[in-house]
């Protein structure tokens, strides 16, 4: 893959693709990063999982509540306007208070997500 900016990409270009019953995504990926806008269904749990990419997640509208693990576990309450920087390997849970919009965002990129192999997310509804 080239250096070389490749345009702008609107996100209504994007194709919206069905994961499961209560999630649909649309994804943008490059050479190092993967960015999604993700929609959600009320009461949808993405299950405790951990990965080797850093995730910023942005809550655009509804609430999330994120369960950390790791050492000390925690949990957090996000809404409209709030990010939570998620490192590499800590596992986390989020679950979905009414219908939820946001913006995830990794590095290094996605794969999983690009070829399918995302197997926590798709099978069943994830509550």
């Amino acid at each position: 893959m080239s250096d070389t900016v490749t345009g702008a990409i609107n996100w209504d270009e994007v194709p919206l693709e069905r994961v499961n019953d209560s999630m649909q995504r649309r994804i943008v990926t490059g050479q190092h990063m993967t960015i999604a806008r993700i929609y959600f269904e009320d009461g949808f749990t993405v299950p405790m999982h951990s990965h080797h990419n850093e995730q910023i997640t942005q809550v655009v509208k509804g609430q999330m509540r994120f369960l950390l693990g790791g050492e000390t576990e925690q949990e957090l309450l996000l809404g409209p306007g709030d990010v939570l920087v998620i490192p590499p390997h800590v596992p986390h849970q989020a679950t979905c208070i009414g219908a939820v919009e946001e913006i995830d965002m990794w590095s290094p990129r996605r794969d999983d997500w690009l070829d399918g192999s995302d197997h926590y997310l798709r099978s069943g509804s994830g509550s």
